[in-house]
């Protein structure tokens, strides 16, 4: 691949590390093109606990992550129950208490079944949705209650892949704008009891897997050895 290449537009699949920001990446491949002036984006953000496929677009081919960010979305994870958190996942701290002792797997597979099709899902409070110009989380930080809205999405496959209670394993495949660590929660109220989210990887986003992506540093050591090369810079 030649430098021109990227700004020509390329798409990049990129494993992003765990506690990274989507805009982390981002801005590591931003910077490594310095200081060619080089549009960047990501479709589809992943919360800093979750591992896994991130679509990075640059150039021209920017103008198309509206059409990556809308397709199906595929993650693996784990839910922890018999606890809940202000976040949902591992953000915050656990803080109601359930026992688990009497949960059977025939429980957690039946409700499962609750959540394929189309239904509504709330966002957690916790998350970097707009509101009056505002991030939710920013608000939630402050303590501020906000009235959340409920979006509809669809599930069409839900199943659970290991079950060692407190801790079930699952997959998930879902339309844009599933928040999993809501399907946690949910699921927790569905068996009767409490669940967070402890562990999440977006395995596939429409026909791109998790197998073909390239780690952060790979990417941006291989930018910087084409700029080392360039004749332009």
């Amino acid at each position: 691949m030649k430098l021109e290449d990227y700004a020509t537009g390329r798409l990049l699949l990129v494993n992003k590390p765990y506690r990274w920001t989507s805009f982390d990446v981002v801005g590591k491949i931003r910077n490594a093109f310095k200081p060619l002036k080089l549009k960047v984006g990501h479709a589809g953000t992943l919360d800093p606990l979750a591992t896994g496929l991130l679509i990075i677009c640059t150039g021209k081919m920017t103008k198309q992550i509206d059409s990556f960010q809308a397709q199906e979305k595929e993650y693996t994870g784990t839910f922890v129950l018999g606890a809940t958190t202000p976040t949902y996942d591992l953000e915050s701290e656990p803080e109601q208490k359930f026992d688990t002792a009497n949960i059977s797997e025939e429980t957690l597979h039946a409700a499962c079944s609750q959540f394929i099709g189309d239904i509504q899902q709330y966002p957690p409070a916790h998350s970097a949705i707009k509101i009056d110009g505002e991030r939710l989380y920013e608000k939630a930080r402050r303590g501020e209650e906000v009235e959340l809205r409920a979006r509809n999405v669809t599930i069409t496959e839900f199943e659970l892949t290991r079950i060692e209670l407190p801790e079930v394993d699952f997959r998930v495949v879902c339309s844009k704008g599933t928040y999993i660590r809501s399907l946690a929660n949910d699921f927790g109220k569905a068996i009767n009891n409490g669940a967070y989210l402890s562990r999440l990887r977006r395995t596939r986003s429409g026909d791109f897997k998790i197998e073909d992506a390239h780690e952060v540093m790979e990417l941006v050591t291989n930018i910087r050895e084409l700029k080392a090369d360039s004749t332009d810079l």
